[in-house]
């Protein structure tokens, strides 16, 4: 097992992906601390590891207040007196297909605030528990909108910040044993985002970017969960700073 004896935090573990990284870290050995501010979603997932044989504890955090991600990582220290590996996949878009001219100073404060903010906050606090240990596996999440995107402008602004704070942590950190690597999705098929759309809306983006992507289908939960599994491995101890597009070949 990869993840044998570490201890491996996962913010918005309520969600597709969370649930997906949670689940798959699991089964590698890894002892899993699942958080998200939907304690039932988290309860779920919770569920789902201890059925498949792993072990968890779940813990409530709004990653968008510091004073929150800061006991968060108490509780974890209290508990546990060290934490191995970081996965920040907590985030989501405040203001999808927005115009240029309809930008929200509202909605763009909150896309900075739960995608880019809660993401430094969290990676400060876990440079601070794994630097004495001299070891740590931090991994972010982006998306392939970092690259810009034609109406999701503050969503990318604080996807494409993701991208440089993991390259400036990886400079940063490296001499501590500790990488810093970040996924890019492309469309993930996850509930939150199909339920928001309704079916026949997705099924129609589904269809649309299958035709266009390479690989002719879009990503799922389960295609992010083992990348970030291999990051998170000994598998990719030599490599930091990079952002990974699972995209299926969108945008090449």
């Amino acid at each position: 097992m990869r993840l044998s004896g570490m201890i491996a935090l996962v913010t918005g573990a309520a969600g597709g992906i969370g649930r997906a990284v949670a689940l798959r870290f699991s089964g590698e050995g890894a002892f899993i601390i699942v958080s998200d501010i939907d304690v039932s979603g988290c309860s779920e997932t919770l569920e789902l590891l201890e059925r498949s044989g792993g072990c968890g504890l779940s813990l409530k955090a709004d990653v968008m207040h510091e004073d929150e991600i800061r006991l968060l990582y108490k509780q974890i220290m209290d508990r546990f007196g060290k934490l191995d590996i970081v996965v920040n996949i907590a985030g989501g878009d405040c203001e999808p297909a927005a115009e240029v001219e309809d930008i929200d100073c509202g909605r763009m404060s909150a896309n900075l605030d739960l995608n880019l903010k809660s993401c430094i906050l969290s990676c400060r606090e876990a440079a601070r528990v794994m630097k004495p240990k001299g070891f740590g596996r931090i991994v972010n999440m982006s998306s392939i909108v970092y690259r810009g995107s034609p109406n999701q402008f503050s969503y990318s602004v604080a996807k494409g910040g993701i991208y440089t704070l993991t390259r400036s942590l990886a400079m940063s950190l490296g001499r501590h044993g500790i990488t810093v690597n970040a996924l890019a999705p492309a469309l993930v098929e996850v509930p939150a985002f199909v339920k928001a759309l309704g079916h026949e809306r997705w099924e129609m983006l589904r269809n649309d970017c299958a035709q266009r992507y390479p690989l002719g289908r879009v990503a799922t939960p389960d295609d992010v969960a083992r990348c970030a599994l291999f990051l998170a491995s000994d598998d990719a101890a030599f490599i930091t700073g990079q952002i990974i597009e699972i995209s299926g070949g969108a945008r090449l």
